[in-house]
């Protein structure tokens, strides 16, 4: 059975972008990640979802990961019929996000919840497939957002 990441994965090119881990290029990065989306026909919804995802991540790396200090971040993406498919990799030090995500506390008072974690738990749980790894002193998080009407499993009416 073919999967929606091998679908993606069958597109023809990828495409990358490295930038420096800084606030100011993330906008580049939304940006790379837009276009994907665009190539790939992803609606507005899931549009949003991958550039959320991918934004929250990158925002981690660049204020927690390398903590204002150099560092490059790179961005590789893969669009196809099936959806999109985006690889972050940095150098800083070791962080899965899939560890450090918080998720919300039902009825605990937001100016009572510990700070952190849940910007991670809001970006992985808006991806349709996450995975990541630390290979090679380099922090790798890979990121499917399928295009509507892809799952193979449609909810029943």
């Amino acid at each position: 059975m073919t999967t929606v990441t091998d679908m993606v994965e069958l597109a023809r090119t990828s495409s990358v972008l490295e930038v420096p881990a800084t606030v100011g290029a993330l906008g580049d990065i939304a940006s790379f990640v837009l276009r994907l989306a665009g190539r790939a026909g992803l609606d507005k919804g899931s549009a949003y979802r991958l550039r959320l995802a991918v934004d929250e991540l990158a925002t981690n790396i660049v204020m927690h990961g390398y903590r204002g200090g150099d560092g490059r971040i790179t961005v590789r993406g893969r669009s196809g019929p099936g959806g999109v498919r985006i690889t972050i990799e940095d150098t800083a030090p070791a962080f899965d996000p899939v560890e450090g995500r918080l998720p919300p506390a039902p009825g605990v008072p937001p100016e009572d919840r510990r700070i952190g974690g849940l910007g991670i738990h809001l970006a992985l749980t808006s991806v349709d497939e996450f995975s990541y790894v630390h290979r090679d002193g380099r922090n790798i998080s890979a990121l499917t957002v399928k295009a509507e009407g892809t799952d193979p499993c449609p909810p029943r009416p």
